[in-house]
């Protein structure tokens, strides 16, 4: 895997707007957010995409959502709702290529569409 973004941010060498870090984790803003809360919540351990995960990361992967929820709750999120998202490769437009997931909410959200 080559060097992305997220491995810069991971070792601090890149600032970011960081909610939530721990041996195996960080979550932080997403510079574009596509709503009022939107984080991003990475591995520190680099894997591509989701085609890349290994059954034995699967307690990491769960590790993922479990912490989504708990920045929902404290973003004051989790009773309205929110979407937690992956996008896989170019035709899930994956622009960095380190797995994340995305905790988007903060207001109605549209229906997720094809185009």
């Amino acid at each position: 895997m080559s060097e992305t973004i997220f491995s810069k941010i991971i070792r601090h060498e890149l600032p970011a707007d960081v909610v939530y870090e721990d041996n195996e984790i960080m979550a932080f803003r997403d510079i574009n957010p596509q709503a009022p809360v939107h984080v991003l919540v990475v591995p520190k351990v680099e894997i591509e995409t989701v085609n890349d995960i290994k059954p034995e990361q699967a307690e990491l992967i769960g590790k993922l959502v479990l912490t989504a929820q708990k920045i929902a709750a404290d973003e004051g999120i989790a009773e309205d709702g929110y979407r937690l998202v992956f996008n896989c490769n170019r035709h899930g437009c994956q622009e960095v290529f380190h797995l994340h997931l995305h905790l988007i909410g903060g207001r109605q959200l549209r229906g997720i569409s094809a185009a």
